[in-house]
């Protein structure tokens, strides 16, 4: 009888191969489900016994401390949700200036070792070996205590250019005041839809006919040419905040302008450096797997080298190069976990640990920390694997 049932469903297994292809799948995340669900249970039951509060309404309460760095309003007597935000922005904030500063030293340092001068692959070569081989936390600890903190004090502050100040409580500059700023921002935007269609346009114009266009040219005259007709036209004015030195309670230290705090500088300078000598060889490999034949028949009719790296290799490279650059930018953003070694307020140091010393609600808030680092890491996945998809060469 049991051999009927196994012969019938092999039979069914046969006729529906969708099935035989979901249903381990479906037995295995069931089988995940209920190990999660059981070790829930029983840390409930664990921390019910022992008068152990569980459950996420504490995020409503007040967090009753202060934070040092916030993009947005916040003082002490606001809630933990708050806290939370202040620390997810901090860490967003971070890891996109670090992958902004990465990208472009890791492809200018990944071709520069390229280079047939031998002074400028030299000088490639040591960057690279240097941050890559050295700890990304020794590095963060070598910019935030031997050198920025060795800055003097605000009355002796290092003034450079007349309008930013460098001290040891941080880098001040002045702020922007706008009027009219929203046209201005419009503008902007109808200027960067204006090039990219242009660009579009310019593409399409060169695969059909092979005319080439100075199409960078062109877009930095249209970069320059619409926010200046907008300015004039809707009056837009800019005025500049200067920070000023006063003193209160016998202690100097600037007001006004715009503060970029030590740990912030310390923390992105480090994240830079170490992930741009990863993206360095990223490049690298992209463009030596390039076929040597490609560049010498786009030599062959008259492109110059500037050329043939901008139109021939580094397109067909990128394919190549993308997919490891994900994997750093994924590094990247969880490397600044480490903020917490020099009290920069990310999510790590507000959340993961005043917020959970303060409450004790150690399921809760790591788990919030865990999801934020993987709801921000699946989403630099897809953004990456859609530009990677975008960008890919289509076969005719």
């Amino acid at each position: 009888m049991i051999s009927n049932a196994l012969k019938s469903f092999n039979i069914f297994l046969e006729n529906n191969p969708r099935f035989k292809v979901y249903f381990p799948q479906g037995l295995l995340i069931f089988f995940l489900l209920i190990v999660v669900l059981y070790f829930s249970i029983n840390a409930g039951t664990n921390m019910a016994s022992r008068g152990i509060e569980t459950g996420f309404g504490f995020l409503n309460k007040k967090a009753q401390f202060d934070i040092q760095f916030s993009l947005i309003e916040y003082d002490g007597g606001m809630s933990y949700g708050r806290a939370y935000l202040v620390g997810l922005l901090n860490t967003i904030l971070v890891s996109v200036i670090g992958i902004f500063f990465a990208t472009i030293l890791g492809f200018f340092f990944g071709i520069l070792r390229l280079s047939s001068n031998p002074l400028a692959s030299g000088l490639a070569t040591g960057y690279i070996e240097l941050f890559r081989n050295i700890s990304l936390l020794l590095q963060i600890f070598f910019w935030y205590f031997a050198v920025l903190r060795l800055l003097p004090p605000p009355e002796n502050s290092l003034i450079i250019f007349d309008f930013v100040f460098a001290n040891i409580k941080g880098i001040y500059i002045p702020r922007f005041d706008w009027t009219n700023l929203d046209y201005f921002l419009y503008g902007l935007l109808f200027t960067f839809l204006l090039i990219y269609f242009f660009n579009s346009y310019t593409k399409k114009l060169r695969n059909i006919t092979g005319k080439q266009l100075p199409n960078i040219s062109i877009s930095f005259l249209i970069l320059f040419l619409v926010p200046t007709i907008v300015i004039f036209l809707f009056n837009v004015k800019l005025e500049f905040i200067y920070p000023e030195l006063k003193m209160s309670k016998n202690i100097y230290n600037y007001e006004g302008g715009v503060t970029i705090i030590p740990e912030l500088i310390a923390l992105a300078f480090s994240l830079s450096l170490y992930t741009s000598t990863f993206i360095a060889e990223c490049v690298r490999a992209g463009i030596l797997g390039i076929d040597k034949g490609q560049k010498e028949a786009a030599a062959s009719i008259g492109l110059t080298k500037n050329q043939i790296l901008r139109l021939i290799v580094i397109p067909q490279a990128l394919r190549i190069i993308i997919p490891p650059t994900t994997n750093q930018y994924l590094n990247l953003t969880k490397n600044s976990s480490l903020a917490a070694a020099i009290a920069y307020p990310d999510i790590v140091l507000v959340f993961a640990g005043t917020a959970l010393m303060q409450t004790g609600r150690a399921i809760e808030i790591v788990s919030i920390t865990m999801f934020t680092y993987l709801t921000l890491s699946i989403s630099i996945s897809i953004l990456m694997n859609w530009y990677n998809k975008r960008i890919s060469i289509t076969e005719r």
